[in-house]
């Protein structure tokens, strides 16, 4: 018997031997603890890896999964989300197949979804072997004296961002940058006005799930010409599996891309 994140039982009489995956950050994780055979079936965003994406049948998207597709599949476990998946979906799944489901909202939670997914499919030390990585890596990553208040956009056409109760909220905290929104919830609407009024020093435009390029940059920049803006790497702020291992490298460059442009902007 094992307990998922949202505290459901999760009875399992052996290891799984056919995997669907209905989340691209937890894909990755499963293909990192070696169970390529094991994994039938992905979500068309399960864009990592590769070979996966081109040869692994897929079940739909993450908001839409074809329920006739997985049923044949005949899964014996099907690991999902509480955010990136539909609820209804989800116990509609859970009335047929065991399904796991994660609820990833800060690093710590994170850490005990891989920990727990290690264990559900029999892969305890390579689980281990991730979770040290990431730890160590975590810990590695510098302290800014100066921490730049920032505003990290995931849409436009409205302008939405991230509340405080996110897991890109609790990324931003380890990168150094201070999230001027932390008081909302969720990924709220928000206006260029009200970003002004937040004295915000730094915009990072994400490349998921609307993908920002730099004409987007040049375009609030017209009306935020004293705030830094550039574009980042969404999955590195907002995949929560065995991504994790890259994002404090990325963090760090991060760091010294925004100081660089501060140091830029002073000689001028």
């Amino acid at each position: 018997m094992y307990v998922d994140q949202l505290g459901r039982n999760i009875e399992l009489l052996r290891p799984p031997d056919r995997i669907v995956s209905l989340v691209p950050s937890q894909t990755e994780l499963l293909f990192d603890l070696d169970l390529d055979q094991q994994v039938v079936g992905i979500t068309k965003f399960c864009v990592h890896p590769e070979n996966w994406f081109r040869t692994k049948t897929r079940i739909g998207g993450t908001k839409e999964v074809h329920l006739d597709k997985i049923r044949d599949l005949a899964p014996d476990l099907i690991v999902a989300n509480k955010e990136e998946n539909i609820r209804d979906q989800i116990e509609e799944l859970a009335k047929e197949f065991p399904v796991w489901t994660s609820d990833v909202n800060n690093l710590d939670t994170a850490l005990s979804m891989i920990q727990a997914i290690g264990e559900i499919t029999n892969r305890e030390r390579q689980a281990k072997e991730i979770l040290d990585k990431i730890q160590l890596n975590f810990s590695q990553l510098p302290i800014i004296p100066q921490k730049p208040s920032s505003c990290y956009l995931v849409w436009r056409d409205p302008y939405m961002t991230v509340g405080g109760d996110t897991f890109i909220n609790n990324m931003l905290q380890y990168a150094g940058f201070p999230n001027i929104f932390e008081n909302k919830n969720r990924y709220p609407e928000v206006t260029i006005e009200e970003i002004k009024n937040a004295n915000c020093q730094l915009i990072l435009l994400s490349s998921e799930p609307y993908p920002f390029k730099q004409k987007h940059v040049e375009d609030l920049q017209t009306f935020l010409p004293e705030t830094k803006i550039i574009l980042v790497d969404g999955e590195m702020f907002s995949w929560y599996g065995s991504h994790l291992l890259k994002a404090p490298a990325y963090f760090q460059q991060l760091q010294n891309q925004v100081l660089s442009l501060k140091h830029a902007r002073r000689s001028e």
